[in-house]
């Protein structure tokens, strides 16, 4: 499977036609999701204006490209920043992972994302660079990573798990098996298929 850069070239490539400069803008956007897959496409879709119509505005998949890489640059530097301070623990002979590690904090969760948002429609609306540099930054708070966390919670329920999300940013402070809703996940994935369309 070809790399990140490989395919944010094929974005930018305009010999290629809209429809698979898109298909290589998704594939961008499943090996880096700050916010999972779907919100960070939503998010990306929006804060480029995308249009339903790909032919109308060929140069938004650019402008999307573009903010998701200037956002992995932020986390790839602070992946080497963190192999390069555990090269020297171990050197020092400390090969444990310190119990205050702040790391937890910033590895890729679940789906890959760095602030899981499971509400496709509900994300932070800060650019993406912002927000995982403020994540990156958090470490080990209780309050949310991506804004102060002083909203309080609200409640998102997905037709299998109950998420507990930021009420002002949508990220997922907690979550736990809810049951299976057969009705509310048919609607999840009709709401989740007109965001794909980019008509939502």
């Amino acid at each position: 499977m070809s790399g990140f850069a490989t395919h944010r070239q094929r974005v930018h490539d305009g010999s290629l036609t809209p429809r698979a400069r898109h298909a290589s803008l998704r594939t961008c956007a499943v090996m880096f999701a700050p916010y999972g897959f779907r919100a960070t496409y939503h998010h990306l879709c929006r804060s480029a204006g995308v249009p339903a119509v790909l032919e109308s505005d060929p140069q938004s998949l650019v402008r999307a490209v573009e903010e998701l890489y200037a956002a992995r640059q932020l986390w790839l530097a602070d992946e080497a920043a963190y192999a390069a301070r555990r090269r020297g623990e171990k050197a020092a002979g400390r090969r444990g992972v310190p119990a205050d590690d702040d790391r937890p904090g910033r590895r890729l969760g679940p789906g890959g994302s760095l602030a899981l948002c499971p509400d496709p429609g509900f994300h932070p609306t800060e650019p993406l660079p912002a927000v995982v540099a403020r994540v990156l930054a958090s470490g080990r708070s209780t309050a949310c990573p991506a804004c102060d966390g002083t909203a309080g919670v609200s409640r998102w329920f997905d037709g299998c798990d109950e998420h507990e999300l930021c009420a002002r940013c949508g990220i997922s402070l907690a979550s736990r098996p809810a049951g299976r809703d057969v009705r509310v996940l048919r609607e999840r994935h009709e709401r989740w298929l007109a965001i794909w369309r980019r008509t939502a």
